[in-house]
């Protein structure tokens, strides 16, 4: 069997609707780990306007603002949107779909939470510092959040391997 085959495939001691089960589990236990990060940072951005300092930034970080908060707010759109579908759907038979979507969902819903902290760490360090502190940090950050998030488990993905 293919490397890719087998990914899909229960394991030895288990049946399809019990890897499908697990697969569910795995996938509302690493949005349980996702979502207090989307929720305090959503908290804080909605709270910033109403500072007195806020008045005082200028256009392109008033910009930044507005693109971050939309980014977690559509990142904690993609991350519950496994469990709506999961509640809409109960016990109809789509566990299979909701495994690939939520899977799908997660994904994207993390690339934006990434984006979001960045453009955060953007508006504030562009209020603290000049223009190359902050395209140095930001680039930084991205690029970590790029392989830590992502890169690391594509890098393994397509080597092939599948062992433990």
């Amino acid at each position: 069997m293919a490397p890719e085959d087998s990914r899909h495939d229960a394991r030895s001691d288990e049946d399809e609707g019990e890897r499908l089960d697990r697969e569910l589990i795995e996938l509302l236990n690493e949005l349980r780990v996702v979502m207090p990060g989307v929720q305090v940072l959503f908290g804080f951005l909605l709270t910033v306007p109403f500072q007195q300092r806020f008045a005082l930034i200028d256009g392109f970080q008033r910009i930044v603002y507005f693109a971050t908060l939309l980014l977690t707010t559509a990142s904690a759109a993609f991350l519950m949107g496994p469990s709506a579908f999961h509640r809409i759907t109960f016990r109809e038979g789509q566990k299979p779909y909701l495994v690939k979507l939520g899977t799908r969902q997660t994904i994207a819903g993390m690339a934006l939470l990434a984006l979001a902290m960045n453009g955060v760490l953007l508006l504030l360090t562009d209020i603290l510092f000049h223009a190359l502190t902050v395209a140095v940090v930001v680039t930084a950050m991205a690029s970590l959040f790029g392989w830590l998030w992502f890169g690391l488990a594509l890098r393994r993905r397509a080597s092939g391997k599948t062992s433990w």
